[in-house]
């Protein structure tokens, strides 16, 4: 800050602070074939340094416009999107190294599926998907977080709303109970989640797209597999799987609801009621949220600073 940028403020002095374009929405073709890609994507670039003229005189001679971190994004993704992580890198890259002053910043990257439509015709069809025709894939968003102080770079890579359900090989029983205890104990139960999901890598220069592939593989194989006596052990052995497999994780950490089915009673109309009708309770609902990591390993707060929604 300026000794002038201070004296105005009579002795208060500006905090931490960022700036950018939020949300900004990109869709790259990839026509360099037949079957074209499609990749779509909402940006958020957040620029970090020396802006406290900015703040206090309201001098706007370091201020990169918003607009132009606008263009940039488009300017970027002509060249090649990749994976949202490298994306968020490259971004970091070029405002650093572009403008003296922009020490650092965050990217937030967010990616939304999208499949090609299955087709028994021929016309534009490569092994039965349409060459250049999408319907909306997977419930989940991709998702990707780049941290940047000067040389540093933190990469907190994952995925939300990947909605998840189980018809049977869940229980919840053994709970202490009260006077406002009214849950019945249960030994087989639909156990339903939208799991949301955050990693951070330790090393760079990864394949980005290969390790998200295997990561919701492993996510998604060990909630079928793991029979389920509560969704907070659900959630640890999702984690440990992950970390089993992937030494270049850190931790992962999630935040997932527990989405209620409650039994019908069809006692009324005279019928039974075997665990085949529930009714879903979209609110209230459980919560459980958790870290899980390697005993021993360093910390890193500094890439989860700006992460929110995790315990």
């Amino acid at each position: 800050m300026t000794a002038n940028a201070q004296e105005a403020t009579g002795g208060i002095v500006l905090g931490e602070n960022q700036y950018g374009k939020a949300e900004v929405r990109v869709l790259k073709v990839d026509r360099d074939r037949p079957r074209h890609r499609i990749t779509d994507l909402s940006v958020t670039s957040q620029l970090r340094g020396d802006f406290a003229a900015a703040h206090v005189e309201g001098d706007q001679g370091k201020v990169v416009p918003t607009d132009t971190q606008k263009n940039t994004i488009f300017a970027l993704a002509k060249d090649g999107i990749g994976s949202p992580e490298e994306f968020a890198v490259r971004l970091s890259e070029h405002f650093t190294s572009s403008f003296d002053w922009v020490a650092g910043g965050r990217w937030e990257v967010e990616e939304y599926s999208w499949e090609h439509i299955p087709s028994s015709l021929t016309h534009n069809v490569t092994d039965g998907e349409h060459d250049h025709s999408f319907v909306r894939g997977g419930t989940e968003t991709r998702t990707a977080v780049v941290q940047r102080e000067g040389d540093e770079i933190f990469v907190v890579a994952g995925l939300q709303d990947l909605k998840v359900l189980k018809s049977t090989g869940s229980e919840f029983h053994g709970f202490p109970r009260d006077r406002f205890t009214t849950l019945p104990e249960t030994t087989d139960r639909i156990l339903a989640t939208s799991v949301t999901a955050r990693w951070r890598y330790t090393k760079d220069a990864l394949d980005y797209n290969a390790t998200y592939d295997d990561v919701r593989r492993i996510l998604l194989e060990t909630f079928a597999d793991v029979h389920s006596l509560a969704l907070q052990q659900t959630l640890f052995q999702m984690g440990r799987r992950v970390l089993e497999a992937h030494p270049e994780i850190g931790e992962i950490r999630f935040s997932m609801p527990n989405l209620h089915h409650f039994l019908v009673d069809m006692e009324p109309f005279g019928l039974e009621n075997p665990n085949e009708v529930f009714y879903a309770a979209d609110r209230p609902y459980g919560k459980i949220e958790a870290e899980v990591r390697r005993d021993g390993a360093a910390a890193e707060p500094r890439a989860w600073s700006t992460v929110s929604g995790f315990c």
